[in-house]
């Protein structure tokens, strides 16, 4: 019978188990990110033949199953073909985005570039998603109440992209953005809570609340159509409300928002669209990559108009 060394098979299986590695969530910080975003990448089947991967990061919004994704020599490499800007003064082309990791002290180490573009690679740091065991199991207690608009001024806000203006201001006791406005974060961070939300918005206008920082509860103008994972009420590009309760444009909504852990309930216009969801990661619109960790409110302001009225979390404690 042929034998192989005892070498080789130390060196075989000590690959395996480095391939695993890549295996698991991961939070993706940025570093120098012009958008201030955060990233969360999904890797299964490392070590094995059946390699897969899921993503939510530049430039696309949604949660995307990585179609070209391959693992050699202890790098990860994947690829979306999409449209990128080349150059600044160029129109966006078809090409493809790549992003590359190494396994090194318990994080993924990594970067991004598009092919064909002359500016240097976007570096970036993943670490395990952690287990979150808080349960929405009826034993948390309310605590005070903590208004974050008082109708008046932007005083519990920061943007969310610093350096850039805020783009908005208050009219009538709302708080209203502008065109391509800054994101807003809140000075306060919170852990589990209940939200109260009272917002606005136009024909055809889209935004969003960040829970934590990190997880986007939709809003969009889609009076009358099917639900999505798109759609008013959705857990941006995670889960879709069971119906469309939606009021017509122009028309004052509310929402009150339940997160506990990775549980989240959305109820829309007093109508429950998500009850109990299960938040498997990050969205597009997160900015926080430290899910372990309280975070702020965040507001979208860079879609389309919007306004608030009201915005109360009233934290939730043992």
């Amino acid at each position: 019978m042929h034998r192989l060394p005892t070498i080789f098979l130390l060196f075989c299986c000590g690959a395996i188990a480095a391939d695993q590695d890549f295996n698991g969530r991961w939070d993706i910080t940025v570093i120098n990110e012009s958008r201030n975003r955060a990233w969360w990448l999904e890797v299964a089947g490392a070590g094995s033949s059946d390699l897969k991967g899921r993503f939510v990061g530049a430039p696309g919004g949604d949660m995307n199953d990585i179609p070209d994704i391959a693992l050699h020599h202890g790098e990860l490499v994947f690829k979306f073909e999409r449209k990128y800007r080349l150059a600044p003064d160029e129109e966006p082309r078809l090409t493809k985005g790549v992003w590359r990791a190494r396994f090194a002290g318990g994080k993924l180490e990594g970067t991004f570039a598009v092919e064909g573009q002359s500016a240097p690679p976007l570096k970036w740091v993943g670490i395990r998603a952690p287990v979150i065991s808080d349960k929405d199991d009826g034993t948390w207690r309310e605590a005070k109440p903590v208004k974050l608009f008082n109708g008046k001024d932007l005083s519990t806000w920061l943007p969310m992209v610093p350096g850039r203006p805020l783009g908005w201001t208050v009219k009538g006791g709302a708080l209203t953005n502008v065109a391509r406005a800054n994101n807003l974060v809140s000075k306060q961070k919170f852990w589990n809570f209940k939200l109260h939300a009272e917002f606005r918005v136009g024909p055809h206008s889209n935004s969003g609340i960040g829970l934590r920082g990190r997880y986007e509860v939709q809003i969009l103008e889609d009076y009358g159509r099917p639900p999505s994972t798109h759609t008013n009420g959705a857990l941006y590009s995670r889960i879709a409300p069971a119906v469309n309760a939606s009021k017509p444009a122009g028309e004052w909504q509310t929402y009150d928002i339940t997160l506990v852990g990775r549980r989240v309930t959305v109820v829309l216009n007093g109508q429950k669209v998500i009850d109990k969801g299960e938040i498997e990661g990050l969205t597009a619109m997160a900015n926080d990559a430290n899910e372990g960790e309280p975070g702020p409110i965040s507001l979208q302001g860079d879609h389309g108009p919007v306004e608030f009225r009201s915005l109360v979390v009233t934290p939730l404690t043992k």
